[in-house]
């Protein structure tokens, strides 16, 4: 039988991301997303839930998730689900469901001082764009005639 085991959400970071490294040098980032739903009730009524989730993200993607995202930033994230289980301090098994990230995107490009978001809204964690953007293509002179002929709504076949 198959198995797909894929997240993406959209939500703003509920704190500051906590980095850590392991014993072999790998980054670990820990971060809460806070992701929105808003609707309207039977009676015409906006209602609103917000839910939590904690995230990881591991090696290059956790550093550029510490280094440039901060409490209250939106961010795009892909990942997976992961359920981690643990006995607590009275012997009681319990478990967290989470999220793995294995890929983000830029949501905002809202500067936060010498930490300025690369590439404005949009690299992904494995390919930011930090250089400067090229100029727009450029336009032909208003003289020029156009490169296609125009279509009259009768030759359109649908």
């Amino acid at each position: 039988m198959p198995n797909l085991n894929k997240v993406m959400l959209m939500g703003n970071l509920t704190r500051d991301p906590e980095m850590r490294y392991t014993n072999n040098n790998l980054a670990i980032c820990k971060l809460g997303l806070a992701i929105n739903r808003r609707w309207r009730n039977q009676q015409g009524e906006t209602q609103e839930e917000t839910t939590f989730v904690d995230c990881d993200a591991f090696g290059k993607t956790a550093e550029m998730i510490n280094q440039y995202l901060r409490k209250g930033r939106p961010i795009f994230i892909e990942g997976r689900l992961r359920l981690d289980q643990w006995q607590d301090k009275e012997g009681h098994n319990r478990s967290k469901l989470g999220v793995v990230i294995e890929n983000f995107q830029f949501v905002d490009s809202k500067p936060q001082g010498d930490d300025a978001n690369p590439g404005g809204g949009g690299g992904y964690a494995s390919a930011p764009r930090s250089a400067p953007r090229s100029a727009p293509p450029s336009r032909p002179h208003p003289d020029e005639p156009p490169a296609h002929e125009p279509v009259e709504e009768d030759h359109i076949p649908f």
